[in-house]
């Protein structure tokens, strides 16, 4: 059997969203299920608008995703390929130059649209011949090629979709080659999956038409042709679709915001699926139950709300040898198991760790709404050293002595204690606080 070898090749034009993310890890879990080779390939032909930094930024962003590439390639170090493939193209008949301007092309489709017809092209340049083309090019125009459909109809089993047909006649042949001879994605995409081996292209459901033309190409180079599958595009949480222009989306807005990257790869490996993340799955654990056939046909929802939730239950579940070095990195070296143990239920992001290491070791503002109240607690607050159970003793002598009980005691002690009406328990946080620091907030001072 042939090796599964499967790619995600986005452009360096932009920064990964969500979108992106999704197929990049569909294309890996896929690889990763079947044993197979994945390949990461920047599309990067378009050199008006590819940047250094956006390419950067793309193996940055992979690598925060937690997905490993077996092979790495860029289109650019590949230009003489496609220039090799579209002359046998033009050799074969198959790409024939065109030269009608932009402003030209879209009056025919005006006017095919007024009349009822579709905007097919016409191929008016197949009836010109070599001095009608020489004259053209005497006076300035320059060729675009296009690639000659044939009157056959295309069929594929989708490996996401189901069967898949298209008419040809339908189609207007592609432009694959510029007037400045360079090539288009619908091309060097091809010339690069055919050479580079690839058994399975997976990517979104906005390509079905391009694989129909593609398909052709494949065959008219004589390559075999990979499989397809092609995943629903996301919407928003309001069903409307999603912008990749939206800042919001891109990895680097959700990596800052304090998303964990195995909160976004279980989030989006099970969107769209049946079964829900569960918040302790691992990138490999993803991978042996991945199915490319499990994802329904209807558009799924990101719900931004729904990936925060589940990054609160992916650091619910992490070890505190998983986070010792980044909670260095927030600046709280010092925080040992006990207190990643006792802040951990509360957090939404590892960030807030530092939040709380700051309650418990630096300056809190409490709120005293009642000092004689404050000033009784101190009073009944019991000697060192203090444990778990300590809380439940000094509060216990606070109630008999004040009569207050629920929310009237709980409240004011958190409060005056904390600075905030949620988080870890006070029976697991009053030992970390320590007497001389309870005493000082319950009497105002700001320790």
């Amino acid at each position: 059997m042939t090796m599964v070898k499967v790619r995600f090749a986005p452009s360096p034009t932009g920064f990964l969203h969500v979108g992106n993310a999704r197929l990049a890890l569909a294309n890996w879990l896929f690889a990763r299920r079947m044993g197979g080779v994945f390949l990461l390939r920047l599309d990067d032909t378009d050199v008006e608008r590819s940047r250094a930094e956006y390419a950067a930024g793309i193996e940055e962003d992979i690598r925060w995703l937690g997905l490993d590439w077996d092979e790495f390639a860029r289109q650019s170090d590949r230009m003489a390929r496609y220039d090799g493939a579209a002359e046998r193209l033009k050799s074969a008949g198959r790409l024939y130059p065109c030269y009608e301007t932009a402003e030209e092309l879209a009056l025919k489709r005006k006017i095919q649209l007024g009349q009822g017809k579709p905007p097919v092209y016409d191929r008016a340049a197949l009836k010109l011949d070599a001095g009608a083309r020489a004259a053209l090019e005497a006076a300035g125009r320059r060729p675009h090629w296009r690639f000659l459909l044939l009157d056959e109809p295309v069929e594929w089993r989708d490996l996401a979709r189901g069967v898949a047909h298209f008419e040809s006649g339908h189609m207007s042949d592609p432009v694959l080659l510029r007037e400045d001879g360079q090539p288009l994605y619908t091309l060097s995409s091809v010339v690069d999956d055919c050479e580079m081996g690839i058994t399975q292209v997976i990517r979104g459901e906005d390509h079905v038409a391009n694989t129909a033309v593609q398909i052709q190409i494949f065959r008219a180079l004589g390559c075999a042709v990979p499989e397809f599958a092609h995943l629903p595009l996301l919407v928003g949480a309001d069903g409307k679709p999603l912008s990749k222009r939206l800042e919001s989306l891109s990895l680097r807005a959700l990596r800052a915001s304090g998303i964990e990257p195995m909160a976004l790869c279980g989030y989006l490996a099970h969107l769209g699926a049946p079964v829900a993340a569960t918040g302790n799955e691992t990138l490999a654990a993803l991978a042996a139950t991945f199915e490319i056939g499990g994802f329904g046909r209807a558009q799924p929802r990101f719900d931004p709300a729904e990936l925060e939730h589940l990054n609160a239950r992916v650091l619910h579940h992490l070890p505190f040898e998983a986070v010792r070095a980044r909670l260095a990195e927030l600046g709280i070296g010092q925080a040992d198991a006990a207190f990643w143990k006792t802040v951990q239920p509360n957090l939404g992001t590892l960030a807030e760790a530092a939040d709380w290491w700051r309650i418990l070791h630096g300056r809190v503002d409490g709120e005293i709404a009642d000092p004689a109240f404050c000033a009784e607690a101190a009073r009944l607050l019991p000697a060192e050293p203090w444990d778990e159970n300590t809380f439940q003793a000094w509060t216990g002598a606070v109630k008999a002595a004040t009569g207050r009980k629920g929310r009237d005691l709980f409240m004011p002690l958190r409060l005056v204690l904390t600075g905030t009406e949620h988080g870890p328990e006070l029976r697991l946080l009053l030992p970390m606080l320590g007497r001389r620091r309870v005493l000082a907030r319950l009497a105002g001072e700001n320790a």
